[in-house]
């Protein structure tokens, strides 16, 4: 009995002392997401006409600007294999990323911009 008393009391420690971390940013409203772009005019202009469509849309299925937990597996497996599935396409995203006009380092750019991972950010 006193071992079940002792393991229900770090039980609920533990719940307790979760309960008081960081809470996680709620979602950004469509708004919000929608008013998103790049600093630079250039890559503000490319996403616009290219990324924007999925990736400020929450029923695209791609994931949300700023999205850390849907940006984060992505991540970990590297930057340069991010970028190499926007240019060859990977699942859901179209090769190219629908961006004729963009560069190598654009794509690295505006992943970095969607996925928050800019400096200074």
């Amino acid at each position: 009995m006193r071992r079940l008393g002792l393991g229900l009391g770090l039980t609920v420690l533990g719940l307790l002392l979760t309960a008081c971390g960081p809470k996680p940013a709620p979602p950004r409203t469509a708004a919000q997401l929608a008013a998103l772009a790049p600093a630079d005019g250039r890559l503000a202009a490319l996403y616009e006409t290219s990324c924007k469509g999925c990736h400020a849309n929450p029923a695209a299925g791609a994931p949300l600007v700023g999205d850390k937990a849907a940006w984060s597996p992505r991540l970990n497996r590297g930057l340069p294999v991010l970028v190499s599935h926007v240019v060859t396409g990977y699942k859901g995203m179209p090769p190219g990323g629908q961006c004729a006009a963009c560069s190598a380092d654009d794509y690295t750019a505006l992943v970095k911009f969607m996925s928050e991972q800019e400096e200074g950010q």
